[in-house]
């Protein structure tokens, strides 16, 4: 299934206490199950203003759906065509 990149701007997100990120964990999987399991949410880095999720699903329209139900912004999504890391250049 193809994976997507999504971008959430969030001014403060860095700042958000343990409480906050599993309150906002909870409605984003609620909604989740609501889609179905066509879309899955795989895991999230929480910068100072930002918030960069990274999702399985079968298009990038289902990721926006969720995005809208959830209350949550997608400032960008993109396609993920590769992945690489240290061991790529072996």
């Amino acid at each position: 299934m193809p994976q997507f990149v999504i971008e959430r701007e969030m001014p403060g997100a860095g700042r958000l206490r343990s409480d906050e990120l599993r309150n906002a964990s909870q409605g984003s999987c609620n909604v989740l199950r609501e889609l179905g399991p066509e879309i899955q949410w795989v895991h999230s880095y929480v910068t100072d203003d930002k918030i960069y999720c990274v999702y399985r699903a079968p298009s990038e329209e289902l990721i926006r759906q969720h995005a809208e139900l959830a209350g949550l912004p997608a400032n960008s999504i993109a396609r993920i065509r590769a992945t690489i890391d240290p061991t790529t250049a072996e």
